[in-house]
């Protein structure tokens, strides 16, 4: 197992150094000159020079992601002379348009993000799973008909017209919560019924299209798995169908339903754009459209992006180990 895990680490390490240069080099490709767009309506090439430098763009772009990875664990200074300022370690990067390290930017968003997409998992894994459980076990009767209804109607309705209705027609229409606080961030530990009330919403519009991808997928699973040889043999020995279901059902039919929920959460961490823009949550996903399609923020919109692909590396790096401890032929691939 350990020989398992060494080998996945350094994969995931060398994946990551990957990632991060093909982020850069892929910016650096763009038609779009970031030193131009800070300038004010004075813009001279020599300011388009001198913005170039304090960008660190005035050099090569294999240099320019070595100063960022450098700059990660030991800070960097930008500018020179009285006008220098530094972002401590670990340095994402300075927006100029913000006047603001990056680093403090992504930290004041990502609990937001975090708490969006926490909650949302949690719901929609035991809803989704319950009910295709449920669904498998009662397959025919009511409770697989309405378990049907449910992935119809949630598979079919956009994240976007589902969280529009539920602001409109529960949040707003019965005062739930006030048009001035919604999306307001409140600390889980000091207010955590504010807390709640601000994500509550926003996780059921996010779980109700999960859930019902994974209630569908954890139907067929189970159902196919309850007709293999080991599920027959267990019932010749007399074992009830709970414990069937419990230490040989789910056990198989649930290991690949482990690979979708971790990827899935690893996408929500890098940022649910359109359920943050709906419910005016200050995440990831927010600020990085914002960065993108207001500002062209660069250095916002590289590290967005390089911890959305870590998270999904980190997250499948993970699910690996899970599978492998869940099936054990998988550490002798």
């Amino acid at each position: 197992m350990l020989k398992y895990v060494t080998r996945r680490l350094f994969y995931t390490l060398f994946l990551i150094l990957v990632v991060s240069i093909s982020v850069y080099i892929i910016f650096d490709l763009l038609p779009v000159d970031p030193a131009r767009l800070i300038c004010t309506k004075q813009c001279t090439p020599s300011i388009v020079e001198a913005n170039r430098h304090k960008l660190g763009l005035d050099v090569p772009v294999i240099q320019q992601w070595w100063r960022f990875i450098v700059g990660f664990f030991a800070g960097r200074t930008y500018g020179d002379g009285e006008v220098a300022f530094t972002c401590p370690a670990p340095s994402l990067g300075y927006s100029f348009n913000r006047h603001q390290c990056v680093t403090e930017l992504i930290g004041s968003a990502f609990p937001v993000t975090f708490s969006l997409a926490l909650g949302a998992f949690i719901l929609w894994l035991t809803v989704g799973v319950s009910l295709g459980v449920l669904a498998a076990r009662r397959r025919g009767k009511l409770a697989d008909r309405a378990s049907s209804v449910f992935v119809l109607v949630g598979t079919s309705l956009p994240t976007f017209i589902s969280g529009i209705l539920i602001v409109l027609f529960i949040v707003l229409n019965f005062n739930l919560v006030s048009p001035l606080e919604l999306g307001k961030w409140y600390n889980p530990f000091t207010n955590p019924f504010g807390w709640l009330r601000t994500f509550i919403f926003p996780w059921i519009v996010l779980a109700l299209a999960y859930a019902a991808t994974y209630t569908r997928f954890t139907r067929s699973n189970v159902i196919e798995t309850s007709s293999e040889d080991f599920i027959r043999t267990a019932r010749a020995k007399g074992l009830s169908e709970r414990v069937i279901l419990r230490k040989h059902t789910l056990r198989a039919a649930l290991a690949p339903i482990v690979t979708i929920a971790g990827l899935d959460f690893a996408g929500l961490l890098g940022g649910a754009i359109i359920t943050e823009e709906i419910f005016g949550l200050d995440g990831l996903g927010r600020m990085s459209i914002t960065a993108v399609l207001e500002t062209y923020d660069l250095p916002v919109i590289v590290a967005t992006t390089l911890i959305a692909s870590t998270f999904l590396v980190v997250m499948n790096l993970i699910v690996d180990l899970l599978y492998a401890f869940i099936d054990p032929r998988v550490r002798q691939a």
